[in-house]
């Protein structure tokens, strides 16, 4: 059963500032049904929220933790919960 999720993942290593943010919402828009936003924190991460079919999602996770990502990823950590709704698409905040 492929049903809707919500994605929450900070992202840890040399991602502010090498477009980290812009390459998530491309990914995102090109695996397609997930809407949320990625976001830069004060203490260095990224945060990504993104809600969709489970499958979309866990497609977005599999490319943060990929080497295909700008900058350099040191770790990932997630919790999945129910979507709250409220996201037109994919934003950079």
């Amino acid at each position: 059963m492929n049903e809707d999720v919500r994605l929450t993942a900070w992202v840890r290593g040399r991602v502010q500032g090498v477009g980290f943010r812009w390459f998530t919402r491309a990914n995102a828009l090109e695996i397609g049904g997930v809407v949320g936003f990625a976001l830069n924190l004060d203490d260095g991460r990224v945060q990504v929220v993104a809600e969709g079919q489970r499958e979309n999602c866990h497609r977005l996770l599999d490319w943060l933790r990929s080497a295909d990502t700008p900058g350099r990823v040191d770790g990932v950590t997630e919790i999945w919960g129910t979507p709250r709704g409220g996201y037109e698409g994919f934003a950079i905040r």
